[in-house]
């Protein structure tokens, strides 16, 4: 075992493996987290130049992700001329795009369509909560894979990626601040069942899954969800996407806290001997899971000491009237809080609206379609997006942040009966999504769906064309390559291509 306290000349010999894993438990984070983060992360080849029609226009990227699969009729794509069972009980509205409607649920988003892109004609064959499709363009091979977060077999987290290039190519030092966040709690660890996969580092190791805060606070609403595996169950959930106290706030998950018995003086003490080893990392430098022990044990120290993160994610800095207006909520006060953090230099954060103590929560509206959509997703959904629209661009945030408002796939043409309220199922075939900001041409719409929103009748685009325009937009080439783990190159997206409609 390797003997810390002794003379110097007790580093002169090289570290094995099981020494190594002696030295991460000295880590900041519970004396584990910035070593063994490291020792999962891989090397990156540097991407070539490029140029095109707005290249690299995207200095931050926002994500709101609506998990369970959002409804195209009651969102982006109404059909009011369909027959009731396709149509649903709402119509259209217009909007500030002469000839473009959306639905009448949406009237705050609808004043701003001038601003935004939609996207009516996403379509694809995974039918199934897709979330790893659609957040890193590579489909999961089966159920049991979608429900993996750690499946080997994984692609990364697009946020992983331009977190894994932007280090490697920008050689940054240590940073206040996160590269890759994500709002308000890690993806899908309220579920009661599954464990989803998607935003998660994957083959360029743990290192590059993002830094995910937790909620702390207090819900105000309660209200009854059915049971997946019993119709005739309900059971009550106190909700925070309902509904919040004003005191509620995000935190930086406990596994990436400073504890209470760890102060700064014990903390600068354990890093000094940490560097004291700094030599006897160089084999660990020259091997895919050594490139970036450094990065993530400074990146570790900078979040814990600095006031940056901690000012940033207090959301009670803000007017009040302003917190009122993005919702007193869950999504609303998380989205309110990436703004911060992204004001505050954070270029990339993701904000779920995730399920919560029952699954077929969130956009999962298998049940009770039509309550659901009416009293808590489309409300909250229509004041939050309206507020960071005109909030970022009254700071000059939105010509140079990219918002994408991405849902894993649609719901089904026909509502389906059943005994709680009826509900519309999976539906991938035509679906919808929102982008905006950077480098978006305002007021497009692109593709369309069928008369009754069942099949893409015009320009199809996948997930995988999305994430080109991503990349697209934030400066990346398309022919760049990141290595697996057996370091052979893998590209960003397999056959996605620019949407060159969508651009400025």
């Amino acid at each position: 075992m390797l003997k810390i306290l002794g003379s110097a000349t007790s580093f002169a010999r090289a570290c094995h493996r099981r020494e190594v894993l002696n030295i991460g438990a000295l880590g900041a984070f519970g004396l584990t987290l910035p070593a063994l983060l490291k020792l999962k992360a891989f090397a990156a080849s540097e991407p070539l130049l490029d140029t095109g029609k707005s290249f690299g226009a995207a200095k931050r990227v926002l994500l709101l992700y609506l998990q369970g699969a959002a409804s195209q009729f009651e969102t982006w794509d109404p059909k009011p001329d369909a027959p009731e069972e396709i149509r649903g009980q709402w119509g259209a509205i217009d909007t500030s795009v002469p000839g473009v409607h959306i639905c009448e649920k949406l009237p705050k988003v609808a004043r701003l369509v001038d601003r935004l892109a939609i996207v009516r004609s996403m379509t694809h064959d995974h039918n199934n909560h897709s979330n790893l499709y659609t957040l890193t363009g590579f489909p999961a091979l089966d159920f049991t894979s979608e429900t993996n977060p750690r499946d080997g077999r994984h692609h990364p987290f697009f946020g992983s990626v331009l977190d894994y290039l932007g280090n490697h190519v920008e050689q940054a030092g240590p940073r206040a601040l996160p590269q890759n966040m994500g709002l308000p709690f890690q993806f899908s660890t309220h579920s009661p069942f599954f464990r989803r996969a998607g935003p998660y580092g994957t083959f360029l190791g743990q290192g590059y899954d993002p830094v995910w805060t937790e909620f702390e606070g207090q819900a105000t609403q309660q209200v009854k969800r059915v049971v997946l595996f019993d119709q005739n169950e309900t059971q009550q959930i106190a909700d925070p996407f309902l509904g919040i106290t004003p005191d509620s706030r995000l935190h930086v998950s406990r596994d990436a806290r400073l504890r209470p018995e760890m102060t700064l003086d014990r903390l600068s003490t354990r890093r000094t001997l940490l560097q004291q080893l700094d030599d006897q990392y160089e084999y660990l430098d020259r091997s895919l899971a050594g490139g970036s022990l450094d990065r993530f044990s400074e990146m570790a120290y900078s979040m814990m000491t600095s006031p940056t993160l901690r000012e940033a994610l207090d959301v009670g800095r803000e007017p009040d009237a302003l917190r009122e207006q993005y919702g007193m909520n869950l999504f609303g006060q998380s989205v309110l809080t990436a703004r911060r953090l992204l004001e505050a230099g954070c270029p990339l954060v993701s904000v779920f609206w995730d399920e919560y103590k029952i699954v077929n929560t969130a956009w999962d509206t298998h049940f009770d379609h039509f309550t659901r959509l009416g009293n808590e997703l489309l409300p909250g959904f229509d004041s939050a997006v309206s507020s960071l629209l005109l909030d970022m661009e009254s700071r000059g945030m939105l010509q140079d942040t990219l918002v994408l408002c991405l849902s894993e796939h649609g719901r089904t043409p026909k509502i389906e009966k059943n005994k709680r309220g009826g509900g519309r199922d999976h539906w991938s075939k035509a679906y919808s999504v929102m982008l905006a900001g950077a480098g978006i041409r305002r007021g497009t719409v692109v593709g369309a769906s069928d008369s009754q929103g069942a099949f893409v009748k015009d320009r199809p685009v996948t997930p995988e064309d999305i994430l080109a325009t991503l990349y697209h937009l934030k400066g990346i080439p398309s022919d760049t390559t990141i290595p697996d783990r057996l370091n052979r190159p893998v590209r960003l997206v397999e056959s996605g291509q620019v949407i060159s409609e969508l651009l400025a």
